[in-house]
């Protein structure tokens, strides 16, 4: 189901994450209040600098908060503070839910991450690749090749579809892209959005680069395919309703929730030079599952720790933990020969797998764990789990410009705070 290759993996990372669980609450490293207060002084002064209006920090090991604070406002407009109900735009931190629904489709057989995206998405058996040709009078045009092998469910979750965002490169093919206006997709269903992108070339042929881009947004359209409802409603019936997450959706339909909606400060509202954060009180037709839910930090932490749990959470089994070892273990690892663009988001210290970026070496500097996965939002929040400590973490916050620099600093902030 999972491939050789995959589940051989899986089974080693599993067996090694089990190992290392067991009595994990009397090896895993701890908290100082020193420490922590550093965490806390870090973001007051974020906010006291005018870097942001707001945040909220949890930090949650065996299964209870040790860390958990409001800062700041949700928005400088309003001058409301900011509360637990306050709700966030996820954006890319959406993949790793959308990540799960599929993994629940492979689980009962009805998908499989070497299945060609063309068995569900025909168009798909007809794109090309859009190579770039230099003429003798050094002329640069686009040329259509054939795809060496089919796109597959796994090149969506890892990133190797050669299917892009477009926001960045400025090669031909990112410019189609970008031209296409994808992201202005708000009136367009999944099944339009994808119809779109299969009358695009691909950026690259599949399998060969680590290209971040729309491939879960692909994937959601697939979850549709086979299920026969909106992503969404296949969210609420098999994730959202059942863990609890009563406000993940892909807007604000209710009014009366609204002045609970987080904003970054009035100047820092650019997502890409020609994007800015959406306006998440109006309604839209398309359900992208790589960047469109919103949330709070309550729903995020039961989603979090159902992965720390791999799979249960109270009572309750989602995936299986040899399903949720797969989608942690490095699937662009040196034995796939997958290259790793310019920006690969990951770092150098990570590989990636099906939905969430995977420690595979310790950091010059720092004693980050192995095993650590997470990924974060464009907006500025980010989440990871680190089952060596059996500890979850969650940073809401919205800032698309300062999102890097804070995140670096509290990750830094948080390990030093747990003596490592």
């Amino acid at each position: 189901m999972f491939g050789r290759r995959a589940l051989f993996a899986a089974l080693v990372l599993w067996l090694g994450v089990v190992g290392a669980q067991a009595g994990s609450e009397g090896r895993a490293h701890s908290f100082t209040p020193e420490g922590l207060a550093k965490v806390s002084d870090y973001i007051r002064n974020e906010i006291a600098t005018g870097k942001i209006p707001g945040a909220i920090l949890l930090l949650q090991q065996h299964g209870k908060p040790v860390y958990y604070e409001n800062f700041g406002v949700r928005d400088v407009a309003t001058e409301i503070s900011m509360s637990a109900d306050t709700i966030f735009r996820l954006y890319s931190m959406s993949k790793p839910v959308t990540s799960v629904l599929a993994m629940m489709l492979v689980e009962e057989g009805k998908l499989a991450i070497n299945d060609p995206v063309s068995k569900y998405i025909p168009a798909f058996a007809d794109m090309k690749v859009g190579v770039e040709k230099k003429a003798e009078d050094n002329k640069v045009s686009l040329e259509l090749e054939p795809l060496n092998r089919p796109v597959t469910i796994e090149d969506l979750m890892r990133h190797t579809a050669g299917i892009p965002y477009g926001y960045y490169g400025g090669d031909l093919v990112n410019k189609l892209y970008a031209d296409a206006g994808l992201f202005d997709s708000k009136d367009r269903t999944n099944a339009e959005f994808v119809a779109k992108i299969a009358a695009l070339p691909l950026a690259e042929q599949p399998g060969m680069i680590w290209d971040y881009g729309h491939g879960t947004d692909v994937l959601g359209r697939i979850i549709e395919v086979i299920s026969g409802e909106s992503l969404y409603q296949f969210a609420k019936e098999r994730l959202l309703d059942p863990l609890g997450m009563k406000d993940t959706a892909f807007y604000v339909a209710d009014p009366a929730k609204w002045r609970r909606i987080a904003e970054p400060m009035p100047q820092d509202r650019a997502i890409s030079p020609v994007t800015e954060v959406r306006d998440i009180r109006k309604p839209l037709k398309w359900e992208s599952g790589g960047g469109g839910l919103v949330g709070t930090i309550g729903d995020y932490a039961r989603f979090s720790q159902m992965l720390l749990n791999r799979g249960t959470l109270d009572g309750r089994r989602y995936l299986k933990p040899e399903t949720i070892a797969v989608m942690t273990s490095d699937h662009v690892g040196p034995e796939t020969h997958v290259e790793r663009d310019r920006n690969y988001y990951p770092g150098e210290s990570s590989g990636y797998g099906l939905g969430v970026a995977v420690r595979t070496s310790v950091p010059p500097g720092t004693a980050w764990p192995l095993g650590e996965y997470r990924w974060d939002g464009v907006g500025g929040t980010f989440f990871f789990i680190d089952p060596e400590d059996d500890l979850f973490g969650i940073f809401m916050v919205q800032t698309p410009s300062q999102r890097g620099r804070i995140q670096l600093a509290l990750k830094t902030l948080i390990y030093q705070a747990m003596g490592r």
